[in-house]
């Protein structure tokens, strides 16, 4: 769990992305997303400079924002990320919009989180497949 910094505006509760140095409406999925963010740096080892939050991606004559993609040291995308709200399962429909991603920015592992469940998976060319991995890796 990382500390992190909230307020309120009147209504709105806002959170501290410390990603993209600005307060965000938290929302159950930004919940998700600042947490796993923080997870990837704390506990995994990338560096928080190579973390991207809801950047922009093309995708045919869409953009599209991924919640979370992570670039490598030779600026290559390492891994793609979507989160959804604790209330959101899980399913076919979650992973076919990550592999819509995958297809236009292919990386080397793929998450899928709602903050309570975690799916994770390597993409293997020789194998044309993803295979389900039970953990990220760490890096070294």
């Amino acid at each position: 769990m990382f500390d992190a910094k909230v307020r309120s505006i009147g209504e709105q509760i806002q959170i501290f992305d410390a990603f993209r140095k600005k307060f965000i409406v938290l929302t159950p999925e930004e919940w998700v997303r600042q947490h796993f963010a923080h997870y990837l740096v704390d506990c995994i080892g990338y560096s928080i400079n190579h973390v991207q939050l809801e950047y922009a991606l093309s995708y045919h004559s869409l953009k599209k924002r991924p919640d979370i993609g992570v670039i490598n040291s030779n600026a290559e995308l390492e891994l793609l990320v979507e989160c959804k709200a604790p209330s959101i399962e899980l399913n076919e429909d979650v992973f076919l919009q990550l592999t819509s991603y995958f297809s236009v920015a292919s990386s080397k592992y793929i998450a899928l989180t709602n903050g309570l469940q975690h799916i994770v998976a390597s993409f293997e060319p020789s194998q044309g497949k993803f295979v389900y991995l039970k953990e990220l890796p760490r890096k070294e």
